[in-house]
């Protein structure tokens, strides 16, 4: 382990902040953290103190992005449109629950290990499981991450992982934070449209197809 003066790097100083920030992005491209997991490693693996104060998350996804433009610059922009699309096509099977694409895959720093993060909002989570029974899509039941979801559910599509926050109704409106206090990004159905207009060739069928239901 690489061992740093915690006098020199610690209390919240740039260069400090800048090092956490740089070995936490490494950790989530390299292994799939999640932001919370590469803060705490980075810390471990500079030898600094748990109290040292963290960079927030939009620091790390600027040093994730700076590493990807390095170390994966060939593969990045297709990775995106990937999974992308393959968000896209999810969204049109569960847009009765006005679905959201957020996090790395729509901040465009997804790594090799990400996967995609959708929120939905229905009267209640049963009606989304019932929903995803009848569509007969394999998912699980998962910890929900935002203490305003009801529940949390994961499916798999074509190898990546698909992580679906179900959220009461009235919450739509709601401005969701990140773990730093910064709002969450989010685009609805016809935002993503939009953004991969530009891609060559259409949603891909890299998920199961499934008519929309009604």
């Amino acid at each position: 382990m690489v061992s740093f003066d915690s006098r020199q790097y610690g209390r919240g100083s740039q260069k400090g902040r800048a090092m956490i920030a740089h070995a936490a992005a490494r950790l989530i491209a390299e292994n799939g953290c999640d932001h919370a997991q590469a803060k705490r490693k980075a810390l471990r693996q500079l030898g600094l103190p748990e109290t040292t104060p963290l960079p927030g998350d939009a620091e790390i996804d600027h040093a994730l992005s700076a590493w990807q433009d390095v170390f994966e610059a060939g593969e990045q922009e297709g990775r995106i449109t990937d999974l992308r699309r393959k968000a896209l096509e999810l969204m049109r099977i569960l847009q009765d629950f006005s679905p959201y694409l957020t996090g790395s895959v729509l901040d465009g720093n997804a790594g090799r290990h990400a996967g995609i993060d959708l929120q939905l909002f229905a009267d209640s989570a049963k009606e989304v499981e019932i929903f995803l029974l009848n569509q007969k899509l394999p998912f699980s039941a998962a910890a929900p991450r935002h203490e305003r979801a009801e529940a949390a559910f994961t499916l798999d599509c074509e190898g990546t992982e698909v992580r679906l926050a179900i959220y009461p109704a009235k919450e739509e409106r709601t401005a969701f934070k990140r773990h730093d206090g910064s709002t969450r990004a989010r685009i609805r159905l016809p935002a993503l449209e939009s953004l991969l207009s530009g891609a060559s060739g259409g949603a891909g069928e890299k998920c199961q197809k499934h008519e929309k239901m009604k």
